[in-house]
């Protein structure tokens, strides 16, 4: 069933959206470098603990690292080779973690898994695969999926949400998927829903994407357990809170998750990173990235060996232009500028912008204007001015009781600010007391 009214949410942004760079690209498949870097943090939780030493032989696939209890997942390597060494390695977030280097050779030999049956097989062979595949949430945290897909047993959970907002601006890696393969995009979803006994889907798609809303259109008419919902464009709707409220009218109350209200939420590169683990073996190897930005030559949507360096990216793209000045991991609104162009793509790296002046566009900051319009735009109901106001002079505690740590730092405060204040930066202090205090 398709739903064409268009909710949305309170607050939010309407950033410019750049998307028409790569909207139109299909995906292209970067070769595999010399020599990659796999961090063993590639997920929230506990680094997993490698499982091959210095010059052991890997293939494409094998599993080269196991996890480390429950919230963790295991890794595996993107290329053929021999280990050259495990050691610390910078990541996107600037810290340094461990990683596993391989030397690539000219074997291209796989170790995938077994294929099992999409018709036949069980929701435990689905967790169990997923969890053996190294699959995480691909929107963003990267939680490792099969926790997600294992609620605790006084849940009761009646809906999933496939999440194609896509809602940062220049991204269209989801956008793309859809468009390529849509049918895969759906049976993902089908699986998703088979792992959990779920009877109830719902693609909530934002209405800036009418070529995917057609071919989702098209495909679910054999699919009547799913429906679509078309959503207002606006940020940052593709948050899961954000969505579930939109889609279902359900508010998640402070401090729990969407299991709580009785909700999965998956991402659309995370149905199709299920639907290969099952029925082609393939583990999670491959990062499916949008490269965008006016400070790159040739904007691309890429298919990327996990572990390539960022500078093969880039590369691959043509260079940067001679106006290039920042470059940034995963969207504009919450990704990470980056120092060092040997870092890794992660299995969650949804996209590399190279911006120029022109998109950055800085300004000095001034006093705060009183203005209001962080508190108006925060799709949390926060008081982001307020909050940072306490921080600046270290009244964490009362912060904390002001709910900084349900900041999602989705940016749309300091998006927002007239005065150019760093918003985002200062709530992110504060949510590291709160956290590191346990509070």
């Amino acid at each position: 069933m398709i739903i064409s009214i268009k909710k949305t949410f309170k607050g939010g942004v309407h950033p410019e959206e750049y998307k028409e760079l790569t909207a139109h690209k299909s995906f292209e498949e970067i070769p595999a470098p010399e020599e990659i870097s796999i961090p063993l943090s590639q997920h929230l939780g506990k680094e997993s603990i490698p499982v091959v030493k210095k010059n052991d032989k890997v293939k494409i696939g094998t599993l080269i690292a196991k996890e480390n209890g429950f919230i963790s997942a295991p890794v595996h390597s993107s290329i053929a080779g021999t280990v050259s060494s495990i050691s610390k390695t910078f990541l996107q977030t600037g810290f340094q973690k461990t990683s596993i280097v391989i030397k690539k050779d000219s074997s291209n030999e796989t170790e995938f898994l077994q294929p099992l049956d999409y018709d036949t097989v069980s929701s435990q062979e689905i967790i169990q695969r997923v969890r053996e595949a190294g699959i995480v949430g691909l929107g963003g945290a990267a939680f490792p999926t099969y926790v997600k897909l294992s609620p605790p047993s006084d849940k009761k959970i009646d809906y999933i949400i496939l999440n194609a907002c896509e809602c940062e601006p220049y991204l269209t890696r989801d956008y793309r998927l859809i468009l390529e393969r849509t049918e895969e995009v759906i049976k993902g979803l089908l699986l998703i829903m088979r792992a959990t006994n779920v009877q109830n889907g719902v693609i909530g798609i934002e209405d800036n994407k009418p070529e995917a809303i057609e071919k989702l259109k098209e495909v679910l008419s054999n699919y009547p357990q799913i429906r679509l919902i078309v959503l207002k464009t606006k940020y940052p709707q593709g948050a899961e809170k954000i969505l579930i409220k939109a889609v279902l009218g359900r508010e998640v109350p402070p401090g729990k998750l969407p299991l709580d209200v009785g909700v999965i939420v998956q991402n659309v590169g995370t149905a199709i990173a299920i639907y290969d683990a099952v029925t082609k073996g393939i583990p999670s190897i491959y990062a499916y990235m949008t490269v965008s930005g006016k400070g790159i030559k040739e904007p691309k949507n890429l298919i990327v060996p996990i572990g390539t360096p960022l500078k093969n990216v880039i590369d691959f793209c043509g260079g940067l232009t001679d106006d290039a000045k920042r470059i940034v991991i995963g969207g504009p609104m919450m990704g990470f500028a980056q120092f060092d162009l040997s870092i890794p793509v992660t299995k969650a790296t949804s996209g590399l912008l190279v911006l120029t002046e022109e998109e950055v566009k800085e300004y000095p900051e001034t006093n705060c204007l009183r203005c209001g319009i962080c508190v108006s735009v925060c799709p949390l109901n926060l008081t982001p001015t307020r909050l940072v106001r306490l921080i600046q002079k270290k009244r964490f505690e009362e912060a904390a009781k002001l709910n900084i740590s349900l900041c999602m730092e989705c940016g749309t405060c300091a998006f927002s600010c007239p005065a150019y204040i760093p918003l985002v930066q200062w709530l992110r202090l504060g949510k590291q007391w709160a956290i590191s205090n346990k509070v």
